[in-house]
């Protein structure tokens, strides 16, 4: 009997982007720890916005140096044992949610919007209704204090992020998830305005981790009693064997799956999604929309597509009726929202019913007709539009402000668009684009999910999908009319004008929604070039 431990093989050339994520938060901890209060915004801004740039260089780097796997059918290494697959697809999702991070940064890194302060609280124990505040009861206390912390966080998030789209086991996936939840649970509660609402937001998003972890960690228990390994290319080849407890593999799977939707807010395990995306600083919410949800569905496509690939015919039923449900559940409860970012949220659960759909769309390669979109690459393309596009959109939702903070009620924009054209301009495109509208990007991921899902058979889904678009598509242009063709009210909120680090992201957001929806070719092609997973 040999007792000898073999250490797994790591191929370091490919997880540098990884190792510099989490190196960037590393430091960070040190600057928080050692440097000058005085000077910690600065650096620790200085120290995120380094290793991003390092980051994105370093995937573009290992996606271009990917290697060929036998057969030429998907390009990429299996690392660590298996624990880690770095191949086409989570490239791709890596560059993606660096860039969405940047944009996130620098809505954390924005002071002039709101007097010179900073979107974040000074003292995150300071209590609700507190007189410790120079303006009195519930104005937050400053003096020299400033949670700068907030940038680790911010990369210690993305890092879990990037290991959860890459997991090749259901244990690292598991670790991923809790990485990326614990700093968002954080920045959640740290508002500097409405205290009282953030901690519940936080509050909120814990528990709702919290049930989707121990459903987590059930799942993967019964999975790994039907299969005999975590590893998703193991559970693929028990899958394909057959002979096994079948009811461990379908009632283990079903709760990763609960897990893996409560991240993404999809229905029935959405109902505290639009409290967390109301009560969380508009930055924080602006990129736990647009991120969590990228590196969600990465993960659910590998758990689906490399895993289970083989019991599709046990899986997609299911997910039928969650994607029909969510969908139908956010444009139907978003006609009635009067908060501005309570509708963000139930638009964001209706787009998450829509990315089901494209999901659903799974064919084998051989399957599909000549030059059709496969679901993977519909769902990578539509992952890109949305993203880029909730970023910028919230990022316009900091800019029209009460004296009590940011007008959150819709009825306070009416007129908006004759008081500040150019703002209301920029969240109208936003707008349009989430509805679907021709010469946006969301025109076009909707169209590539829909022609997946329908090319797979999915049909009745792909009719749900096009009637929730129709009825988004009314609360969408409510909006736009409420503020081109009201007048304002007399006392209408004022638009500020943000410093550079706000005005360069909502314009990059603008451009590449524009753009993609007028020249979608290369990103498609690009979601194309990614290939499939590697098992």
């Amino acid at each position: 009997m040999n007792d000898e431990f073999t250490g797994p093989a790591i191929e370091w050339a490919r997880l540098w982007p990884l190792f510099a994520v989490f190196g960037t938060a590393l430091v960070g901890v040190a600057v928080e720890a050692f440097a000058p209060r005085s000077a910690r915004c600065l650096i620790q801004s200085s120290v995120a916005g380094v290793g991003l740039a390092v980051a994105l260089v370093g995937t573009v780097l290992v996606a271009l140096e990917l290697p060929e796997r036998a057969g030429g059918a998907a390009r990429g290494d299996v690392t660590a044992g298996g624990a880690v697959v770095v191949d086409g697809p989570t490239v791709f999702l890596w560059g993606l949610l660096v860039v969405v991070t940047v944009g996130g940064l620098l809505l954390f890194a924005e002071r002039r919007v709101d007097a010179g302060l900073p979107v974040f609280a000074g003292q995150a124990s300071l209590p609700p209704g507190s007189t410790a505040g120079p303006g009195g009861p519930g104005e937050p206390s400053y003096e020299d204090w400033e949670h700068t912390e907030v940038y680790p966080l911010l990369v210690f998030a993305l890092g879990g992020m990037m290991l959860f789209c890459a997991s090749g086991d259901l244990l690292t996936m598991f670790v991923a998830l809790e990485i990326l939840s614990l700093p968002l649970y954080l920045l959640c509660g740290l508002a500097r305005r409405r205290r009282l609402l953030s901690q519940e937001a936080a509050m909120k998003y814990f528990l709702l981790g919290a049930f989707s972890s121990g459903f987590f960690v059930y799942g993967m228990a019964l999975v790994y009693g039907y299969a005999g390994t975590l590893n998703l290319a193991g559970v693929a080849v028990a899958v394909r064997a057959g002979g096994g407890q079948e009811v461990l593999l379908l009632v283990g799977a079903a709760m990763v799956m609960v897990a893996l939707l409560f991240k993404v807010g999809a229905v029935p395990f959405h109902s505290w999604t639009p409290d967390v995306y109301q009560g969380a600083p508009t930055a924080v919410t602006a990129y736990m929309a647009a991120a969590t949800k990228i590196a969600a569905f990465g993960a659910i496509l590998r758990f689906l597509y490399v895993g289970l690939g083989d019991a599709r015919w046990d899986w997609a039923p299911l997910l039928w009726v969650v994607a029909i449900l969510t969908m139908l559940g956010g444009v139907v409860l978003a006609v009635g929202q009067t908060e501005i970012k309570r509708l963000l949220a139930y638009s964001s659960i209706a787009h998450t019913g829509f990315l089901l759909t494209g999901v659903l769309g799974l064919q084998a390669s051989g399957d599909l007709a000549e030059g059709q979109i496969s679901s993977l690459q519909a769902v990578l393309f539509y992952l890109a539009t949305y993203g880029v596009a909730t970023v910028g959109i919230f990022a316009v939702t900091t800019l029209v402000r009460d004296p009590g903070g940011e007008a959150g009620s819709v009825a306070r924009w009416t007129g908006l668009g004759r008081t500040s054209p150019l703002v209301a301009g920029a969240f109208a495109v936003f707008l349009l684009s989430l509805a679907g509208i021709p010469l946006t990007a969301g025109f076009v991921g909707k169209w590539s999910v829909f022609a997946s899902a329908a090319g797979a058979g999915a049909w009745p889904v792909v009719a749900v999908a096009i009637t929730s678009s129709i009825i988004a598509v009314y609360f969408y242009v409510r909006h736009i009319v409420t503020m081109f063709f009201a007048d304002p009210p007399e006392d209408a909120p004022v638009v500020v004008v943000p410093s550079p680090l706000t005005s360069v992201t909502i314009a990059v957001a603008l451009i590449v929604t524009v753009a993609l929806g007028v020249v979608p070719g290369p990103l498609l092609d690009l979601a194309g070039h990614a290939g499939q997973f590697v098992r």
